[in-house]
């Protein structure tokens, strides 16, 4: 059986950590009513099932696997992931960036994505996003190290496409 007041508990880290929850989910869903569907139904889930927990230090990172996996089955049922939709408001000089960024992380696997995200975006550690993603900590260490050097190829390729010829 689980510990005690696992009700009470999660239901005060889904409070805590609900804006956290939310980006991760937007970075997946491109789309407020979207990403608001996943935190909801991710909260009823953590909720319903927070009883087979045993242990509370997991709690947290057991939330953030619900919010992805509900995000990638969600993708998964309406087959679309156009980035572009909805963007949240960004200072001009960075809404290029931001752009150019959101559109080569699309171009990661699911995992990967994630795993960028949730290191980067989420400040997690390595061993909480391996509990999260479902490999061990070396495999995470390695698709982060592959994946940082795709993005950062696939940066380079977009930056490259969009400076004129001068000729």
């Amino acid at each position: 059986m689980g510990f005690q007041n696992n009700t009470a508990e999660t239901e005060q880290i889904l409070t805590e950590n609900y804006e956290r929850y939310y980006r991760l989910a937007y970075s997946y869903m491109r789309n407020e009513d979207d990403a608001l569907d996943v935190v909801q139904e991710s909260a009823y889930r953590a909720i319903r099932d927070c009883r087979k927990v045993r242990n509370k230090d997991y709690l947290s990172t057991w939330i953030y696997r619900i919010v992805v996996n509900t995000a990638l089955d969600m993708l998964r049922r309406k087959k679309k992931e156009n980035i572009t939709e909805e963007l949240p408001e960004i200072p001009v000089e960075d809404q290029y960036q931001d752009l150019e960024l959101r559109t080569v992380l699309n171009q990661l696997d699911d995992k990967s994505r994630t795993i960028i995200l949730l290191r980067y975006f989420e400040d997690l550690k390595l061993e909480d996003i391996a509990d999260i993603v479902g490999d061990n900590l070396n495999t995470v260490k390695a698709r982060l190290y592959r994946s940082l050097k795709k993005l950062r190829l696939n940066l380079e390729a977009e930056h490259y496409r969009e400076i004129p010829d001068k000729s």
